[in-house]
């Protein structure tokens, strides 16, 4: 897991071959961008973009994903993401779905909350579970794009 600001992006371009591309697309981000699935490399990169109001904790699963590492970029609001190792979930809520490349998981006592704000972002890879979605302090609308990475 790596939380940081998208002015600190290019730092971490050289972890995977599909970075480059992945934070190129968020550099682009106004806020304007049409909700849903916008191609930047056809299934090996693309993005989600959406909006939504932040949830209260008791709402919250992790999640886990096996193909893709997520780019998560709050544009506009903020929010908490609730992360552990995937090693810590202990009751499974959705066995892993093909097709939402996804498990979830009910919340464990033991998490690190990374606070999101305008212009930060967090890499999770398939190692990291993580609750997206919290609210922090108080429900927000959020604008965010989630970048689909595969793994290398």
């Amino acid at each position: 897991m790596i939380q940081d600001t998208l002015s600190h992006a290019a730092l971490y371009e050289s972890l995977n071959s599909r970075f480059a591309k992945a934070f190129a697309f968020l550099r682009t981000v106004d806020g304007t961008q049409a909700l849903g699935r916008h191609d930047i490399d056809g299934d090996h990169c693309f993005a989600l973009v959406q909006t939504y109001e932040t949830k209260p904790v008791e709402k919250a699963k992790f999640e886990a994903h096996r193909k893709y590492i997520d780019v998560q970029f709050v544009y506009s609001g903020r929010e908490t993401i609730l992360w552990a190792p995937l090693s810590a979930m202990k009751e499974e809520t959705m066995a892993y779905d093909e097709t939402k490349e996804a498990a979830l998981w009910k919340l464990v006592p033991d998490v690190t909350p990374l606070h999101l704000s305008a212009g930060h972002f967090a890499i999770l890879f398939p190692q990291d579970a993580h609750a997206p979605c919290v609210e922090w302090e108080q429900p927000l609308q959020v604008f965010k794009v989630v970048v689909k990475v595969a793994v290398d």
